[in-house]
């Protein structure tokens, strides 16, 4: 008997089905916490891949990256906890960084040195008279 190249059926037939789900997993877990994991096994799915690899599919991107949305929004207020630290590690893990990020800007005045050094000595003097 030869394997069928379908593969599962779809668990979803349309992106209203599954936003429908995803607001459902909402719901009953604000207030206990969302997390990916959970929205994952809500929704039927056996790993978090099959959960993103659904993304991939053009008609159903837009939704799993509102579920996601929802995810995010749940750790970022926690941020605002004292213990915050599971919810950075979780955001890191969604794709946020701690970086920072300067930017040098250089620019070359058109005022002369020596009238830079007596501007800066004037500053200095009428610090010090205080």
């Amino acid at each position: 008997m030869a394997k069928s190249k379908e593969g599962r059926p779809p668990k979803y037939e349309s992106p209203e089905q599954l936003q429908k789900k995803i607001q459902e997993y909402v719901d009953e877990n604000k207030s206990t916490g969302l997390t990916i994991t959970g929205l994952c096994l809500h929704l039927g799915f056996e790993s978090r891949q099959s959960f993103y690899d659904l993304q991939k599919r053009d008609e159903f991107s837009y939704t799993i990256k509102k579920g996601r949305l929802f995810i995010e929004n749940a750790y970022e207020l926690k941020l605002h906890d004292k213990f915050s630290t599971g919810a950075i590690f979780a955001l890191k893990n969604l794709g946020w960084t701690d970086q920072q990020h300067f930017t040098h800007d250089i620019s070359y005045s058109e005022i002369p040195d020596d009238e830079l050094i007596d501007r800066a000595n004037k500053i200095i003097a009428s610090g010090q008279k205080k």
